[in-house]
This record gives structure tokens, sequence and C-alpha cells, in this order.
């Protein structure tokens, strides 16, 4: 018998739940969303849902919306089956990205995570930097990362690339995996407790849905071959899903990203370069750039090989990438502000024109 504790109901929703109790909603959790159709768990089963148009309506962004991972309150309509959703419950964690695109716009990959994988294939696929840029986005989401090295099989030198791996993923988990030989996937599944959620994210082909299936015991999700001229698989998830394990934890498959941009950042970037953050902290100026200032602890670390200079190189773009996403962002909810005012006058004008 399920119950929400299985799909990782805990304290923290309940009591936000609570209003909503003695008014008879009930509360369910988004497995997969399709635009706006979604398919909840529930304690009366899996259920096909939509929200209300008020709620579709007041949402002043996407992110006001459910995504796969959220729990939300709803109605159900037991004559057919269905049912109702009226609000969405906090999130405990987000991953976020800057959306594809132009526009300077939030796009939530998965919401109320315990654990992140980053998942990188040992392959033509393995790439330092794109590693510090992930450990970014995961500390700001509020979830635990674990790196997962994956294909080992095709990889004939391990170990000097865990030692590269571990020196720029400060105390984060490195998982040694071969999905397709069943190795590593004990070490992974110590890491989703019963009624705890991970996420698997990476770049398409690094093998996120071949592990979900030798995790599951059977080929659920499909998988494709990855092209041997450049290491790059299509798409095999093509939505968000969140799958219940067989040994009681969720595990959550997402498309494969062909680019993850940064969204919000400044904390993350703190714990994803926790060795440069504190050589900063013994420069002799507090606002200490980091360039021909003297007792610059940082220019010292560089000079005596402590500190890798493409790491460095790294934390610097990054830093730039996420100020000039905040001045956007700044500009753009300016404007998003204007706008909604200016649609609030022209109601009321609309409205004292009729009385």
């Amino acid at each position: 018998m399920l119950t929400l504790e299985s799909f990782g109901w805990n304290d923290f929703f309940a009591s936000h739940f609570a209003p909503y109790t003695e008014a008879g909603y009930s509360a369910g959790r988004v497995a997969v969303q399709h635009k706006t159709q979604y398919v909840l768990y529930t304690e009366h089963g899996e259920l096909r849902a939509e929200t209300t148009g008020k709620m579709q309506y007041e949402a002043r962004s996407k992110d006001d919306l459910p995504v796969v991972g959220d729990w939300v309150v709803i109605r159900i309509r037991e004559n057919e089956g269905k049912a109702t959703i009226y609000d969405l419950l906090p999130r405990k964690s987000k991953f976020s990205r800057k959306a594809a695109g132009t526009r300077t716009e939030e796009q939530i990959v998965a919401a109320n995570i315990d654990t992140v994988f980053l998942v990188t294939g040992l392959d033509g696929n393995f790439n330092l930097r794109r590693i510090e840029r992930y450990l970014v986005v995961a500390w700001e989401s509020g979830a635990n990362p674990v790196l997962v090295l994956n294909k080992a099989d095709l990889c004939e030198e391990i170990e000097p690339i865990r030692q590269e791996v571990e020196a720029v993923a400060l105390g984060v988990p490195v998982i040694i995996m071969s999905a397709v030989n069943d190795q590593g996937l004990d070490e992974l599944l110590s890491h989703i407790k019963k009624g705890t959620t991970g996420a698997l994210l990476g770049s398409s082909g690094v093998g996120k849905s071949t592990i979900i299936n030798h995790l599951l015991g059977e080929e659920i999700l499909k998988t494709r071959e990855v092209r041997e001229t450049d290491d790059r698989g299509r798409h095999t998830t093509s939505r968000r899903e969140l799958i219940l394990l067989p040994s009681g934890g969720l595990l959550m498959d997402t498309p494969g990203m062909r680019e993850l941009q940064l969204w919000g950042g400044d904390e993350g970037i703190k714990d994803a370069f926790e060795d440069i953050a504190e050589l900063a902290q013994q420069c002799r100026f507090r606002d200490c750039q980091h360039g021909p200032e003297p007792g610059c602890a940082v220019q010292q670390a560089l000079e005596d090989g402590t500190l890798d200079l493409d790491r460095f190189a790294s934390y610097e773009k990054l830093q730039k990438e996420i100020a000039y996403l905040n001045r956007k962002e700044d500009k753009t909810a300016e404007l998003l502000e204007k706008e909604r005012w200016k649609k609030i006058h022209a109601a009321h004008k609309k409205n004292y024109k009729r009385r």
C-alpha cells in the first residue's frame, strides 16, 4: 500500500499543506508533465490532472506552475478518475537554468530533489570545466550533488581522471560507474533512501536512461546508441519523469541538455569554488579583484602552483556570466512590473468608464 511518504512526503510539505486539510483538499506529486497536462502520484493511485484556469491566469511566470517533482493541492474527480490542481506547495529545492533563447527567464529542471546526480561519460563527453558549471547549479539548487562518472568500461585510465575530478569537486562524492556492467549501481542507490528523491542530470548520451533501466531491472526507458564519430547520442529521454524505484526511493530522468546556462549562482559558486573563496579571504584588501593588487592571496597561489590557472579562469568566466545574468534579470523584472501595473490601470479605467 503506497502512501504519500512513499513519494517523498515529509514534515516540510505537511506543514505547508495544513491549511488545506480542513477544506477537504488532497495532495499529489507531479510524476510526468506534458504541457498543461500532468500525471500525479497520490494515495489513490496515479491520476491525470490539469490546473485550474485561475492558477494559469495568476501565474506571473512559468515557475509559478507545477513541474515534475512538485507537490500540489488537488481535488479528486472520483467519477472521472482525474484531479484538478488548485495550488502549488513551496519547493524545498529546485534545479534551475536560464531558459534557452534570448529571453531572461528561469526554467526549473527539477523540483524537490534531495540528491542531484551529475552524470558524465568517461568518453569524449568528459570535460572538467562542464563539471564545474554543473556543480555551481547543483549547489545553488539546495540539493546535495554527487558526481557519476559513467561508462568506466570505455576508459583505460580511470584513477588519474578520478583525481582530476576530486580536485575540482571538493567534498563531493564521486561514483565510478559502468551501467551496462552493473558497476557502481549499489553505490548510487545508497544515496537514495526510501522516501527520498534523486535526479540524473547531464548532457545527451551520458547513459542516464541506461542507469535507470538497470536500477529497475528492465528496459522501461528507451535508449539509443551513441554516435561513434563524436560521442553524442540523440535525446533518448524527451520528457522529465519521476520513477518509483523497487528500493523505495524515487529517481528523475531528464532530457539531455545541450547547454546549461546559469540561473542565479552567487551561493553556488562559493560552494563549487570553495578553495578560491578561502584564498580570497586571505587577500590584503576585502574588495580584491585578484588582479594586480598587492597582497592578493589568489595571485600568489597561481604563482606557486597551488591553484590551477584553468580552474581560476573557469571561476572568473562563471562569475562574469552570473553578474551579466543578474543585470539582465533586474532589467527584465523592472519591465515586467511596469507592464503588470499598466494592465491593472487599464482594467481600472475600463471598469470606471463602464460604471
